[in-house]
């Protein structure tokens, strides 16, 4: 069994924030695999279904950002998992645009989801790290993260969670590096042609 933990924060005026693509990665998973309804448990909201044969449930803990680790612990003791079975699909603002990288374990980095659950679970559970790239300046950080996607992002959001969710069977397999590796394979941007040589001059 797996615990798929998206985080965000719940309400209207939060759905299109960078801060939510945890959210976003779920409801995609949610939808592809035609799990249950959503349902209000552990100070979240709690999906069942099947991936690749294996039980999973997805929670979306309605605690705000801050105090995701409540919903997480409490979800995680009831159906009797591990931090190991437990993987957190977050944004990542070291991580370019569009891009993702998966690890077990390590620090929170400053986001404040992960912080709350290395607080209740540990560090040992998997993280999916969504890369919402960085504004430049550390002073407009709070605004990127707390901010729509732009217009521009639609070039590579929608693609980006189509594939999270079509490749899902991979990681609850196990296989952490070729799931990131086949997301990566499968969402990077077309070569560009080669430029053909030019004809050998005549005469």
């Amino acid at each position: 069994m797996r615990l798929l933990v998206g985080l965000g924060n719940p309400g209207p005026e939060y759905e299109r924030h960078r801060h939510n693509v945890g959210f976003m990665a779920v409801d995609e998973i949610h939808r592809r695999y035609g799990f249950g309804p959503w349902k209000k448990r552990f100070q979240g909201m709690v999906a069942e279904g099947l991936a690749a044969d294996e039980k999973c449930f997805l929670l979306k803990p309605q605690t705000f950002m801050n105090l995701s680790g409540q919903s997480v612990g409490e979800a995680m003791r009831f159906y009797k998992l591990t931090p190991a079975d437990t993987i957190a699909l977050h944004d990542e603002l070291d991580v370019a645009a569009g891009k993702i990288r998966v690890k077990q374990g390590g620090g929170h980095g400053g986001h404040n989801g992960l912080r709350s659950i290395d607080d209740h679970i540990g560090k040992e559970y998997w993280r999916v790290r969504i890369g919402i790239g960085h504004p430049g300046d550390k002073d407009r950080v709070h605004g990127w993260v707390l901010g729509n996607f732009a217009k521009a992002d639609e070039v590579w959001l929608p693609k980006l969670l189509d594939v999270l969710a079509a490749e899902l069977p991979l990681l609850v397999k196990g296989e952490p590096e070729k799931y990131a590796s086949r997301v990566a394979s499968l969402t990077a941007p077309p070569k560009p042609p080669k430029p053909e040589k030019p004809a050998p001059a005549v005469g």
